[in-house]
């Protein structure tokens, strides 16, 4: 089984310490995002695990865990996104120079085969345009040669949430944010660019779930939770089945994702998985890092 922690909030960043308790214990309670009142039981014993994903936009305050869970014997990756957004869309990540160092950090101890970035999402609008991606994409390359080999890209998808906050944002900053990314001139250049520069920095690009538009100029699909990329790593026998859960256009492999929504506290203005800041350090207050859910037993119930 592989565990993803997670697509829903960033556990290295935030929940360090309940991640190490979970370990520990051998399990976890999951509820269900749609469905709070059901809660599953989610195996960590050693055994049960083949690997875990961790997903992330600041690794630094996982570093102390890492011991730990090497010494537990646990195998697992991280996935790390780094974009260079202004702060009205990420107003509470680290500096861009903070969080490069970290990803590097982390690679000088892992390996970069055993971590990936992730630029996303790419956001196209009036100011950050194709020129402005392409220069962004190759200082971010650049500082991350050797210490990863892959890459993963994807274009922001407009949910309702992420609809209304980026309105406001538009409002705010007299920018227009570009809803189908296939309609902004360039963009085959943008797309090709983007795949040149990675191969130039001995990085594999992929795309995460993603419109045939981007296959087309150079940017195959992809998983993010990617079986064959974890056998290849570890020596795993894993049965690379898709994952049921995600969407039809996702290739990942299926995982049991133990995190919970509404409890990243990064303030991403394009969010899918927090309604808002005020509702993510409402329930991050309400977080006990001895229970057996992200939110606590009572919570879950």
């Amino acid at each position: 089984m592989i565990i993803s922690a997670s697509r829903r909030t960033d556990i290295p960043a935030f929940y360090a310490e309940w991640m190490v308790n979970r370990l520990r214990a051998g399990f976890c309670l999951v509820a269900n995002p749609f469905n709070p009142a059901q809660v599953s039981r989610v195996s960590l014993a050693v055994p049960d695990v083949d690997a875990i994903v961790f997903w992330t936009k600041n690794v630094s305050p996982f570093f102390p865990a890492l011991n730990t869970i090497d010494r537990m014997g646990y195998r697992y990756t991280f996935l790390y996104t780094i974009n260079d957004y202004p702060t009205e869309l990420e107003p509470h990540v680290p500096p861009l120079e903070d969080r490069i160092e970290t990803f590097c950090a982390l690679s000088d101890r892992l390996g970069g085969c055993r971590v990936t970035w992730r630029y996303d999402p790419i956001i196209l609008s009036r100011k950050m345009d194709v020129r402005f991606h392409l220069a962004a994409f190759r200082r971010i390359a650049g500082a991350l040669q050797e210490r990863t080999d892959r890459v993963i890209i994807s274009f922001l998808d407009f949910y309702r949430k992420t609809e209304r906050r980026l309105s406001r944002i538009e409002e705010s900053v007299r920018d227009s944010f570009l809803r189908d990314p296939t309609r902004a001139p360039r963009f085959g250049e943008l797309v090709a660019g983007l795949s040149e520069i990675a191969q130039e920095h001995g990085m594999s690009v992929q795309s995460c779930a993603e419109l045939p538009q981007v296959a087309a100029h150079g940017i195959p699909p992809g998983a993010c939770i990617a079986g064959a990329h974890l056998r290849d790593v570890f020596g795993l026998d894993l049965a690379a089945r898709k994952d049921p859960g995600q969407r039809d256009a996702c290739l990942c492999t299926r995982s049991r994702d133990i995190g919970a929504t509404d409890t990243c506290l990064h303030g991403c203005a394009y969010c899918y998985s927090t309604r808002s800041q005020a509702a993510a350090e409402a329930r991050h207050a309400e977080h006990d890092p001895s229970a057996p859910a992200l939110l606590g037993v009572d919570l879950c119930k």
